[in-house]
């Protein structure tokens, strides 16, 4: 009778938890969105964002240190990314084209020792400054571009009292990666460095970040690609 009695109040607490964090899926499914192809409907997101939210409610354990807002944003994000990633809707030129930047970008940089410029990339591309920005808007339109594509796992973003002793190893690699992360990040060019800021600690959409920084949302679209090919390049040794 008791363990009855238990199993019934576990239902009910997830319940809580589900219904309470509800509206989390849709900001998450709205803040990925703007980073994906027109063809990709929001409600195809929130379906599989409340899949990561009820598996997070039944896996959330509160000793562990972290809120249950962290645990289930961190679930809900990955199980978003997991459902688009089934399908691949991304021509091949897209990947070619993120690689090839990502290359030049590392080498320019290796050779000049310093932050390169759009103009540099499209001048060694041998294409004209506003090819290159198209390109850079495909890549970003093309394709789920974040953080996660510089081979991060959704669970280097779990702090280390959420990890398991088991995992030491693991976990220490994992944060030797982040603080190479962080160390790159701050190390990007100025705006650069404030789209990213902007779009995953402020959780800004594209074209609020536009009204900050006073240009357009296709432009914060190309710097944000940008951005994030560049740190491909300069974390290539951990990749």
């Amino acid at each position: 009778m008791n363990s009855r009695l238990a199993a019934y109040g576990a239902a009910d607490r997830m319940q809580q938890l589900v219904e309470k964090h509800a509206p989390l899926v849709k900001r998450i499914a709205y803040h990925l969105l703007a980073r994906l192809p027109a063809s990709v409907q929001v409600d195809d997101l929130i379906q599989s964002g409340m899949i990561g939210l009820i598996e997070a409610a039944k896996n959330f354990d509160s000793s562990k240190g972290a809120s249950f807002e962290t645990f289930a944003g961190i679930r809900i994000r990955g199980a978003m990314l997991d459902e688009m990633r089934r399908g691949d809707w991304t021509p091949r030129s897209v990947h070619r084209n993120a690689r090839l930047i990502a290359e030049t970008i590392a080498e320019l940089e290796a050779e000049l020792g310093r932050d390169v410029k759009d103009v540099e990339v499209a001048e060694k591309l041998d294409i004209t400054l506003d090819e290159y920005h198209h390109m850079l808007s495909d890549v970003s339109s093309g394709r789920i571009i974040g953080i996660e594509d510089l081979g991060v796992s959704e669970d280097v973003l779990v702090t280390a009292d959420d990890k398991q002793d088991d995992h030491l190893y693991e976990e220490q690699a994992n944060d030797s990666f982040q603080q190479a992360l962080i160390k790159n990040i701050s190390s990007l060019p100025e705006r650069e460095a404030i789209v990213l800021s902007l779009y995953y600690n402020d959780e800004l959409n594209l074209k609020e970040i536009g009204e900050v920084l006073s240009v357009s949302e296709s432009r914060v679209s190309q710097i944000h690609s940008q951005a994030l090919i560049r740190l491909r390049a300069r974390m290539q040794d951990w990749l």
